[in-house]
């Protein structure tokens, strides 16, 4: 039989081996993010969806009807939430002047924990970060994962959707996003 400090000791190397092989399965375990994105045929009517951002704006996707909206579902604690992010970023700089919006809806954390998150990052993001803190958006959205990411084109309808980590600066996918904004420039035209 084992006296307490025995199971003290015991319980602490369980921790410490756990802490040593989550770092190492985050690090280095981990799959690749892919680029690949489901083709929602035939497009369906988003979702509302208004939320605050970190100024505490609202931010009603309404209001970007029009654009193309790449709307990404994600938390902190989610190791290929976290890996994403950069792509994200890299997309948004690629695309920002062509009439697409890049929209990170984070799911259930304070304002503190995101920020310092975003800053601990490289680059960190400037694109828009909005908060569902009781998590009514992400259930409106049916997401089931994170991360999760529809893609909602000029029509205000959702034409891709991603569940898992993307590699969101991808020539395929930059190629996807942009031929929805060439569609809404000819729509202009008109």
């Amino acid at each position: 039989m084992l006296n307490k400090q025995q199971i003290k000791l015991y319980l602490g190397s369980i921790v410490l081996l756990f802490a040593i092989f989550t770092f190492h399965v985050e690090a280095s375990d981990q799959p690749p993010l892919t680029h690949s994105l489901t083709t929602i045929a035939p497009p369906i009517v988003a979702a509302s969806l208004r939320l605050e951002n970190m100024d505490e704006e609202l931010i009603d996707i309404k209001s970007l009807k029009g654009k193309t909206i790449v709307i990404n579902f994600w938390a902190t604690w989610c190791p290929p939430c976290r890996r994403e992010m950069t792509s994200l970023e890299k997309l948004h700089l690629e695309t920002k002047d062509n009439n697409v919006v890049v929209l990170a809806v984070n799911i259930g954390e304070d304002i503190e924990t995101v920020f310092s998150f975003i800053n601990s990052i490289e680059p960190s993001p400037t694109f828009p970060i909005l908060f569902d803190k009781d998590s009514l958006a992400m259930e409106q959205w049916k997401v089931i994962g994170l991360p999760t990411t529809y893609i909602v084109n000029p029509k205000g309808k959702i034409v891709y959707k991603a569940i898992g980590g993307r590699e969101f600066d991808h020539p395929d996918i930059l190629k996807r996003v942009s031929h929805l904004n060439g569609l809404n420039k000819d729509e202009n035209k008109k």
